[in-house]
């Protein structure tokens, strides 16, 4: 069986991601399950793997990803100079060389030259620009896959959270639930949880926006005209959705763990219980898109880039989740293509149950 090319993208050259690109390959059995191809520069990769005193690991320079090669990990140089990495630092001309990357991996990802992409960490505010307007990776491959939507999903072991609104100020949220945009996270998520794991009914909960789903319009009526009319109309169009339910003891009760997954309506409601449930091996997918993107739950660690203490659990996970995305899509779309085909059932239920 031909092992999955997995594109990486370098991330923020100051920040961790180099680092817990080299750690989670320096596990050699890595190379059992993947070709990875760094999108980035071998530069940049050296200074890194000097910083942190890792002169044994070694990669393979390649100009395109037809000359990537299994059991290590490969590099496509994005760019030929060499700028000044200056590790730990916020420098927005490092920005611009993280975003060349994500550009190459995203052009190499719609082309079908790799199968699946997983980004190493970047720094917002550091590429976006009034000239070049950057509010995410997760908006970022939506656009390039010119894809109608997307959903920031969040996924653990034992815990999935998508997302109605992303990055939006939070004085922005309220004006942003709509039943619509409810209605299309659903469908995206319903979509995803089928085909890339191979949930055949997915059980979704929907939380509410206002405290106490707003207790009979006394904190707000957004709960009784917007989210549950939402509900209301997936379940006719026969997805299994329930709720609201309030955030407040939806996590704490473990409630949680009857449905295979959540739909929070705004960034900090979602993230905060995923990630208390989850740090360090929570992975970030980008849901509804044509092409499979994972990445880390974390960001670029600039306190503790080039101390050789950031840990490579998330990206680790991010790598497996993204290839066993590539798989499931796979399966999925071969079982829609042969529907007499028989599939076995203990294999649905071995996805689901490695969630």
């Amino acid at each position: 069986m031909n092992l999955p090319k997995i594109g990486i993208s370098i991330g923020d050259l100051n920040g961790i991601g180099i680092e817990i690109i080299m750690k989670t390959f320096a596990d050699e059995r890595m190379f059992k399950y993947c070709i990875p191809i760094v999108y980035g520069s071998g530069k940049a990769m050296a200074y890194h793997r000097n910083v942190l005193e890792m002169e044994s690991f070694r990669f393979n320079n390649i100009s395109s990803t037809e000359h990537a090669k299994p059991d290590t990990l490969n590099v496509i140089n994005c760019w030929e100079d060499a700028p000044q990495i200056n590790v730990g630092t916020a420098n927005a001309e490092l920005g611009n060389y993280a975003l060349k990357a994500l550009e190459a991996v995203a052009y190499d990802a719609i082309e079908k030259k790799i199968d699946a992409i997983v980004t190493a960490p970047v720094n917002k505010g550091l590429i976006n620009t009034d000239a070049q307007p950057f509010t995410g990776q997760t908006e970022f491959f939506t656009n390039r896959s010119q894809a109608p939507n997307s959903l920031m999903l969040m996924t653990a072991d034992h815990v999935r959270v998508g997302l109605v609104s992303n990055h939006l100020p939070i004085s922005d949220v309220a004006s942003s639930i709509t039943k619509e945009a409810i209605l299309k996270k659903l469908s995206i998520l319903n979509r995803s949880l089928k085909q890339d794991y191979l949930i055949v009914k997915p059980k979704i909960a929907v939380l509410s926006l206002n405290p106490h789903a707003g207790d009979n319009g006394t904190i707000g009526k957004e709960d009784d005209e917007i989210v549950r009319p939402a509900i209301e109309q997936a379940k006719q169009e026969k997805l299994l959705v329930f709720g609201p339910f309030p955030a407040d003891s939806f996590f704490g009760s473990g409630d949680y763990a009857s449905y295979d997954a959540v739909l929070a309506m705004y960034h900090d409601q979602g993230l905060v219980p995923f990630k208390t449930l989850s740090f360090g091996e929570g992975v970030n997918v980008t849901a509804g898109l044509p092409i499979v993107r994972t990445s880390p739950d974390h960001g670029t660690a600039f306190d503790i880039a080039g101390k050789n203490i950031a840990d490579p659990s998330s990206f680790r996970q991010a790598i497996f989740e993204a290839i066993a995305i590539t798989k499931n899509r796979t399966q999925h779309a071969e079982m829609h293509a042969n529907p007499v085909k028989k599939h076995d059932p203990s294999k649905l239920r071995e996805n689901r149950d490695s969630r």
